[in-house]
């Protein structure tokens, strides 16, 4: 397994989208996951408007986020996020499927650097979330490496 990067992402991503529930109550789905990426979706729902009637960014990102903890753990090694910022660039409605993409752009020693786009389903852009991560002990999935 140690062998093969994509297997070990394909794993990971297994092993934490089974005990994440905080992705799977908003409907979060992980659609594609390779070393350093990850795509997931959610669609808007009515409970997920805000008082002006679009998506709460909340939600927004927390499928940013959960797109980010899917790319940065995806060598098998527990990574959690050390900070990151989000711009809001558009309002989700609701009915839209959301879609983040993360991917890697630096990874040096215990430090790694990914960037979010989400967009929705005519691909405009709706925000764009940058994060730090941070490896701590142990794997996701338990391999030998």
């Amino acid at each position: 397994m140690h062998g093969n990067p994509q297997a070990l992402a394909e794993l990971a991503g297994k092993t934490m989208y089974e005990r994440d529930p905080a992705s799977q109550a908003l409907g979060m789905t992980l659609d594609a996951i390779r070393p350093g990426y990850a795509r997931m979706r959610m669609r808007v729902r009515d409970d997920m408007l805000n008082g002006h009637g679009t998506c709460h960014g909340g939600y927004i990102f927390m499928l940013a986020d959960s797109a980010f903890a899917f790319a940065c753990n995806s060598h098998n090694l527990n990574t959690v996020g050390a900070g990151c910022t989000i711009d809001y660039l558009a309002p989700g409605r609701a009915g839209d499927v959301l879609v983040a993409e993360a991917v890697e752009q630096a990874l040096s020693g215990k430090t790694g650097v990914y960037d979010v786009v989400v967009t929705d389903g005519d691909g405009r852009k709706v925000a764009l979330l940058r994060g730090k991560s941070h490896r701590v002990a142990g794997q996701v999935a338990p391999v030998d490496m």
